[in-house]
């Protein structure tokens, strides 16, 4: 995939009756589906945490932090909650997202975002010493192969990435997704994907990463993979 196709595949939420727009302006909810399956019931909505985006960073996610040194880059970072708590911290940081509005969002707060794909053109790649992707977003794309081969290219040479996966440990499913507002109102249709911890190790590998550590707090699982050897 190349940078401008991966650019154009990642639109969450977007489209439609722009539910994440809505949702991001009024606190939610937000629920994410398989795209053909909202009427039919095969597939149950999962809830998107609308409100831990518009929060500040739990306690979970500042000891997450805390164990990681260097610069952050938080990829589909929402309002910006992780990028205000590394600033807070001293470090450099920066957010990229695709949704106008959590770009808004952040910069009423002064909090830098790039408003943008991370498959596009990013400032300082290559330099980041920290990538996130928190709240499922290693389903950016639809292909989870492609975005950590992405994320590989825009680490530093020591960098980390930290990844927030599925609770199903073996899961890793791609999919046509839509988000819906509680009154139904749906996006455009989009690629997604979920990954969960073991299912992981197999494309990290792949992408030139190996498994460091595994964080469990509270129903979320974290996992911290490090720059390996490329095949």
């Amino acid at each position: 995939m190349s940078l401008d196709a991966g650019a154009a595949a990642v639109t969450f939420g977007r489209g439609g009756d722009e539910p994440y727009h809505h949702a991001l302006s009024t606190g939610g909810p937000l629920h994410l589906f398989e795209h053909g399956s909202a009427a039919g019931a095969s597939t149950t909505p999962q809830r998107v945490p609308v409100h831990r985006f518009l929060a500040g960073a739990d306690r979970t996610e500042r000891r997450l932090l805390a164990s990681t040194r260097g610069s952050v880059l938080d990829v589909g970072c929402g309002p910006g909650r992780m990028v205000a708590e590394a600033r807070r911290r001293g470090r450099d940081a920066l957010g990229v997202d695709v949704s106008p509005t959590s770009v808004r969002l952040a910069a009423d707060r002064g909090i830098p975002v790039h408003l943008g794909s991370v498959f596009g053109p990013l400032p300082a790649e290559g330099s980041w010493d920290v990538l996130l992707l928190l709240d499922g977003n290693v389903g950016i794309g639809g292909d989870p192969s492609t975005l950590l081969h992405r994320c590989r290219d825009v680490a530093s040479p020591a960098g980390l990435l930290v990844i927030e996966t599925s609770p199903e440990r073996g899961r890793l499913a791609r999919y046509t997704a839509q988000v819906s507002t509680a009154d139904g109102r749906p996006s455009d249709p989009f690629p997604w994907a979920e990954v969960g911890a073991d299912a992981l190790v197999s494309p990290a590998r792949d992408a030139g990463w190996h498994r460091l550590r595994e964080v469990r707090r509270r129903r979320r699982t974290f996992v911290v993979l490090g720059v390996g050897v490329r095949s």
